[in-house]
């Protein structure tokens, strides 16, 4: 079950691409695939987008083992990614995976049992308005502890961190759900330890059946990650999930396994794995 826990993250400020390089690197995607890469007009979004479909295929290759031309990854309305073939292919109750990129990073994680959702923050001050004014935009969105937290927490960069810290955990839990909603998300309270031993309060209620991760990255990037019940799924979510129901011993073992690191992984091997797999 362990083999089914990834974490991939690209650097892709490091990788500067040729036109022919991009090109060749966009072919070995399926073609439903391109449009929603070459539909941006900045390179360093269509980098982004591009990268992470490439994660997405060369994952699914890694760990399930799919011939690549029966690869077929889907999205919900809401956007959530999903693979339309696991039930058919996967050794896994449920294997699914989450995409996050911000600023110079990319990144991936799956999960075997529970369903995974994964954010990016990049830490950058907003550049046309105050910290303070910045972060009162998002207010609403906070439990009154979550807010007291990051406005009293010390210089104003240091209560920028903290803002995008716990808006990075939310983002994973909504990512996570598949619901794409951020509303009501001042329900959705989050506690810690120095920002380990992470748990979650709904509604003012402990919920034990998901656990969290936030690790910082570096150039000011954090990266959270979100492990949950299926049943705790938007329901367009969980019209592609193979297993919504477990007994209570069956769901802490996917809950408890362990949570393994980021692993770097550059563009160049990304583009030579799919490469390989579909020849």
């Amino acid at each position: 079950m362990e083999r089914g826990v990834r974490r991939w993250i690209v650097d892709i400020s490091k990788w500067n691409p040729s036109p022919h390089d991009f090109s060749f690197a966009l072919s070995l995607l399926p073609q439903h695939d391109h449009s929603s890469i070459t539909r941006f007009v900045r390179m360093e979004d269509k980098k982004r987008a591009l990268v992470s479909r490439l994660l997405q295929y060369a994952m699914v290759q890694e760990v399930l083992l799919i011939p690549y031309d029966e690869v077929v990854i889907k999205r919900t309305l809401e956007g959530k990614p999903y693979l339309e073939c696991a039930k058919a292919y996967s050794e896994f109750p449920n294997f699914n995976f989450n995409v996050s990129h911000h600023g110079d990073y990319v990144a991936i994680a799956s999960e075997p049992v529970c369903i995974v959702g994964v954010d990016i923050v990049c830490c950058v001050k907003p550049p046309n308005e105050t910290i303070s004014e910045f972060i009162q935009n998002f207010a609403s969105y906070f439990s009154h502890l979550e807010w007291n937290k990051i406005i009293n927490s010390g210089t104003s960069d240091e209560v920028l961190v903290e803002f995008y810290r716990y808006w990075c955990l939310k983002e994973a839990y909504v990512k996570a759900t598949g619901s794409g909603l951020v509303n009501g998300l001042d329900r959705v309270e989050f506690h810690h330890t120095n920002w380990r031993n992470i748990f979650v309060k709904i509604d003012g209620e402990p919920i034990t059946e998901w656990r969290f991760w936030i690790f910082e990255l570096q150039e000011r990037h954090w990266v959270s990650v979100a492990r949950g019940h299926p049943k705790a799924a938007a329901e367009s979510y969980k019209r592609t999930i193979r297993r919504l129901e477990f007994d209570e011993e069956e769901y802490r073992e996917g809950l408890y396994l362990p949570n393994v690191s980021f692993v770097d992984k550059t563009v160049e091997q990304l583009i030579l794995l799919l490469e390989r797999k579909s020849k």
